[in-house]
Formats: C-alpha cells, sequence, structure tokens
C-alpha cells in the first residue's frame, strides 16, 4: 500500500486504525479513504506519477488493500483516514440497501428487499448487520466457492446495490458527517443464499446459443490469429479504469481481418465477448463496445493492397 499524503491527526485516528486493524484480523484487506468521504485517498490512475509501488505500473486500490498490520499502523497514524474494505479479496457480498437520496413515500431499500423476499417465497436473510451513517444498511454475506460476481446496481431492486469484485464498502468505524458506521445485532456472517446467487451470476449462454468455432479462411489466416490472439490477451488484462478503451482498441487493431474475409466476424465478438468480460466489464457494455468496435473497423478499413 502506497501511503496516502500526511495529514495532521484528529482525534478519530486511534479508532479508525484500531477498526481498520479489527477488519485486518478477519481477513479482510483494507485500504484509506479520505476523512469524513467515501473515495479512496489513493491517487487514481489518471495522476499515477510511476513511481514507488506504481514504479511498474498504477497499482489499483484493491490490489493495494491489506491486511499487514503493520502496513495499516503505517497510514492510519498519519491522519483520519475512513475505512474501505476491499469485498472482492475479502470473498464477501454486501448488500447494500440505500435509503431514497430525498424526502419521499418511495420504499426504501430495505422495504424493497423485503418484498423480493415475498415475491420468491424466501425469508429475508440473516447475516452480519452494520448500520450505515446515511441510514441505510449494508448485510455481509461470504461469496460462495468459485463464484466470481460483480457489483450491481438495482438488479436486485430500486435502492438495492451489491459489492463483490471490484467494488468495496465503508467498514464500520467509518464516519460521514459525524455518523459512525456500525455492527448491529450478532456479528456472524451467513453464506450468500442460492436463490441471490442466481439473480447476481453473471448470465451463462445457453449450450445451444454457444457461437460455433468457425475455421479460419486460408489468406491471411495465420497472422489473423496471431493478431487476434494477442490483442484478446491484451483486452483480457487491461486495467481498471481504461478497460473499456483497451477493448475498443483490440478490437479495431483486429477489426481490418474481419473485414477482409480473414476471421469471421461471429468468431472475432465470441473471442472479445470473453476477454471484456473476464476483465470485469458487463456483459452488455462489452458487447456495444465491440459492435461499434468492428462496425467502424469495416467501414474504415482500407484495401488489403493498400495496408
Amino acid at each position: 500500500m502506497t501511503r496516502p499524503r500526511p495529514i495532521p491527526r484528529g482525534p478519530l485516528s486511534g479508532s479508525l486504525l484500531e477498526s481498520a486493524l479489527g477488519a485486518a484480523e478477519r481477513g479482510w484487506p483494507v485500504f484509506p479513504l479520505r476523512p469524513d468521504g467515501k473515495r479512496p485517498a489513493l491517487h487514481p490512475e489518471t495522476r499515477c506519477p510511476r513511481t514507488e509501488a506504481c514504479a511498474g505500473g498504477h497499482v489499483t486500490w484493491e490490489r493495494r488493500a491489506t491486511t499487514d498490520p503493520d502496513r495499516i499502523r503505517s497510514a492510519w497514524t498519519t491522519g483520519d483516514w475512513n475505512i474501505g474494505l476491499a469485498t472482492g479479496p475479502a470473498r464477501l457480498v454486501v448488500i447494500d440497501l440505500d435509503k431514497p437520496k430525498s424526502e419521499t413515500d418511495a420504499p426504501d431499500g430495505a422495504a424493497n428487499l423485503l418484498a423480493l423476499c415475498e415475491r420468491a417465497g424466501q425469508p429475508v436473510p440473516t447475516t452480519r448487520t452494520v448500520r450505515t451513517a446515511s441510514g441505510g444498511t449494508h448485510l455481509y454475506f461470504s461469496a460462495p466457492d468459485g463464484a466470481h460476481l460483480r457489483n450491481t446496481a438495482g438488479a436486485l431492486g430500486p435502492l438495492i446495490d451489491t459489492r463483490a469484485h471490484g467494488g468495496y464498502v465503508l467498514a464500520p468505524g467509518s464516519v460521514i458527517n459525524g455518523h459512525a458506521y456500525r455492527v448491529q445485532g450478532p456479528a456472524l456472517i451467513r453464506p450468500l443464499p442460492g436463490w441471490l446467487l442466481e439473480r447476481l451470476a453473471p448470465p451463462h449462454p445457453r449450450p445451444d446459443t454457444v457461437a460455433p468455432v468457425v475455421p479460419l479462411p486460408r489468406a491471411g489466416g495465420r497472422l489473423a490469429t496471431v493478431v487476434l490472439d494477442r490483442e484478446t490477451a491484451k483486452a483480457r488484462q487491461a486495467a481498471e479504469g481504461s478497460r473499456n478503451a483497451t477493448l475498443l482498441a483490440c478490437v479495431r487493431a483486429v477489426g481490418r481481418f474481419v473485414a477482409w474475409g480473414d476471421l469471421d466476424r461471429t468468431h472475432v465478438e465470441t473471442a472479445f465477448q470473453a476477454a471484456g468480460e473476464a476483465a470485469g466489464l458487463p456483459a452488455a457494455e462489452v458487447a456495444a463496445t465491440i459492435r461499434s468496435a468492428l462496425d467502424w473497423s469495416i467501414r474504415t478499413a482500407r484495401p488489403r493492397s493498400a495496408a
């Protein structure tokens, strides 16, 4: 973890440090957030100095999150940093039941979850519960083995978000506008119920709708295959903050081979769809980016003789 910029210590520093160490003792990696705020106290990719921990390239907050008590003490003794809990590395799925942003009679996240449970014929799940500073609720569940869930917004209902891989929550002890995040009731964490997992898991294509692998034509086929393999690997390994732009550039790099007839469009779309989702992008966003990039490539590709 790169140490955040020091600020004067305040009266909360000790308790925030204790809370950060307490989370780490549970095996939950943490990282500093801005005092009285929710944003990471670490520099973003756009302002990365490429020094220290980032000498070899930008290191995201998710990768900097740590359970090392020495690194945590080194960071939290410099100021009143709120505590970001990286849910993916912690193997947690947190359901965030929010309150309406303004005065309204509309049901809040908790009421919408209750309605969802009633429609599904399921009991309201009980697990470790954290009261947020705004009066909402975080429900902590252990992530199922083998599942790689991502963040969602509204997938379970209005004012219900989830945090998993690629996400974080403010850990208990964090403070916003003088209100602390606090554990309510028993601290026992339950596994995510299977019926909720079904609603949160990314959809899998039906076997009869999976596009078959199309044999490559001979003309230019070897070079086209090499470029496709190289570009899908780059898209799959794209860093957070540049994933969509990287996917767009990679698809465009391959698009000319589709225009020339060296690669089948469906074959290319299938390969990049898997790469984009593996990088953590939503399936719909991946499909839209691929379609746009290939349409552009086919429309603007020069003849092979002029390339």
